[in-house]
């Protein structure tokens, strides 16, 4: 099957590399010229386990182009958009990227009937929304009184950074939201390898023992935009109250760890979204909720207990800091290194990542503050080299002469530190990660989220 994707991001990258490895003809369309070039290199814009890897595998059926022209936009089969939609002041999600490749594929359709998918998250409704804008761009843009045909589907991403390959390929579920049986046949057949499971899985991500399918749900358009939303928002949820739940462990002398294997073994709640720390991040959580709370209002309706978890959210990371400034009583002109950048371990996205408000909140109140993290300085020197953080190559430099540590992002490679010559001072593990039990035999004073 031919298939455009317009968007190389994590979702797009993901999306693309694993439909082409699964033998469909992918083109991956993006405006930013750099990208394009990076990924004509055979080198990812993004970094994420096994996707480059498995990109050098598929060349031969993925192509890349930051022209719609050059898309083949007739031929193509299935239209992926996977643009970004950022959060606008008032919580709701900005559309204009997903208009604008909207009136791009309108304007290059001809009378094949072709699948849209909208991949972005999207509020409720957009569906509804990107097909009158595209009828109307192609209308606008045919005096003959052509009809397009094309139908507009929701199919959600429910993909986790740092395993985003592995969800790709071995999924909980597809969700095709349409009413149309045209697309809902074109992307059983898309996705047919996945449902079926009868590929072979690629080097490094073997298929899971007793796995034999995964699930596709179709439903109406409006319920699987809803989908996306309601499943982040319940997530988010989970976090946010386990991280309520720690915050009282600290105070009456529980440990959070064995209060949340209690709770999880539950079969009802389940260990998953358990463990309490420094709050969500990321591009979905703190975006998703925000847009469904802005939806709930445009229907006069207010959700307090989703802004009740984003409260929780921000104020873990200055309780984070508190505790910290807790145990060195003022942080103003403290050398602090914080282990890990990036919102989670396996990726370098910083998007709403912890350790930017920690850093904030830390050079507020006078710290100086070095930070370390195997993958994401790159993007932390773009995106935040004028915050007053000092980012450092190697470890070493972030804990030279340090007075304090805050552990941001669970990065493996910081259990394995030479501990031993690193200062005795405080180390807040924000994620409950470090082996605490040799750490304070080491001589650390080592504060847990909750324990």
């Amino acid at each position: 099957m031919k298939v455009l994707i317009i968007g190389t991001g994590y979702v797009g990258m993901n999306t693309g590399v694993v439909l082409a490895y699964l033998g469909n003809h992918v083109t991956c369309l993006d405006v930013n010229e750099e990208k394009i070039a990076l990924l004509r290199q055979g080198k990812s814009p993004v970094y994420e386990p096994h996707l480059e890897e498995t990109l050098q595998l598929v060349s031969d059926n993925i192509t890349f182009t930051s022209s719609y022209a050059e898309a083949d936009i007739p031929n193509t089969d299935v239209i992926f958009i996977t643009v970004g939609t950022p959060s606008l002041p008032d919580g709701n999600a900005d559309l204009r990227y997903v208009r604008q490749a909207a009136e791009a594929i309108a304007e290059n359709l001809d009378d094949k009937f072709t699948v849209i998918v909208n991949k972005s998250t999207v509020p409720i409704g957009s569906g509804n929304w990107v097909e009158a804008i595209m009828h109307e761009h192609f209308e606008s843009n045919h005096n003959n009184g052509e009809k397009a045909d094309f139908n507009v589907v929701s199919s959600p991403e429910f993909l986790a950074q740092g395993s985003a390959m592995h969800d790709s390929f071995y999924p909980d579920r597809i969700v095709v939201g349409s009413q149309c049986e045209r697309s809902v046949k074109r992307l059983q057949e898309l996705f047919g390898p996945i449902m079926r499971q009868d590929f072979t899985p690629p080097p490094g991500l073997p298929r899971p023992a007793g796995l034999t399918e995964g699930p596709l749900l179709a439903c109406d358009l409006t319920s699987a935009e809803m989908i996306k939303y309601a499943a982040n928002a319940f997530l988010a949820l989970k976090i946010s109250y386990v991280n309520e739940i720690g915050r009282l462990a600290n105070k009456v002398g529980a440990d959070i760890q064995a209060v949340s294997k209690g709770i999880g073994l539950d079969k009802r709640i389940g260990h998953r979204f358990l463990n309490a720390g420094l709050g969500w991040g990321g591009s979905c959580f703190g975006k998703d909720t925000a847009a469904l709370v802005a939806t709930a209002r445009d229907y006069r309706l207010e959700m307090p207990i989703i802004e009740s978890a984003r409260e929780v959210n921000y104020s873990q990371r200055v309780m984070a800091v508190d505790l910290l400034q807790d145990q060195l009583k003022i942080l103003k002109g403290k050398h602090i290194a914080l282990l890990g950048f990036s919102f989670k371990p396996n990726t370098d996205d910083l998007r709403d990542a912890p350790a930017i408000d920690i850093s904030r909140l830390l050079i507020q109140r006078g710290a100086l503050v070095r930070a370390h993290d195997p993958v994401a300085l790159g993007n932390a020197r773009r995106q935040y080299g004028d915050m007053g953080v000092i980012f450092c190559d190697q470890v070493g430099e972030a804990l030279k002469d340090v007075q304090g540590i805050m552990l941001v992002t669970e990065w493996p490679e910081y259990r394995q530190l030479d501990w031993e010559s690193i200062p005795r001072v405080p180390i807040v593990d924000g994620r409950n990660f470090l082996d605490r039990e040799r750490l304070e035999g080491l001589g650390f004073p080592v504060i847990g989220i909750g324990r």
